[in-house]
């Protein structure tokens, strides 16, 4: 894959589902109001990680696209997320720290088996 808004749609996707799944588990419902409330540091991050390294340039690469994506959307989520008032439990980052880093990491890693072979160069 080698399209920048392609890989942007699929972080942002992953994110949301993170999103979704948590406040489903959570009886926290499914509002829009609450899913924007509880995504957005998250989401503010991962566009963060978009600028730290330059994922335009290499959006379904692993290394470096993928790691920094999951660790700067993981850090920056929290930090914004404790800085709003949220709470921010290590059971919690624990689970966003596997799932983010799951999805986010995980569907560059689909993209990169199903890449044809026979010397294409890295997304």
């Amino acid at each position: 894959m080698r399209s920048p808004v392609t890989a942007l749609v699929l972080d942002v996707l992953c994110v949301l589902a993170f999103v979704l799944i948590g406040r489903a588990n959570h009886a926290e419902g499914l509002a829009p109001a609450g899913v924007a409330a509880t995504a957005w540091p998250f989401l503010a991050a991962l566009a963060a990680g978009w600028l730290v390294c330059l994922a335009w340039r290499r959006p379904a690469a692993l290394v470096p696209t993928g790691v920094v994506m999951w660790l700067v959307t993981l850090a920056g989520g929290m930090a914004l997320r404790a800085a709003a008032g949220g709470g921010v439990q290590v059971s919690f980052v624990v689970v966003a720290a596997v799932f983010l880093g799951l999805v986010l990491v995980g569907w560059r890693a689909l993209a990169l088996l199903r890449r044809p072979r026979g010397g294409a160069a890295a997304g």
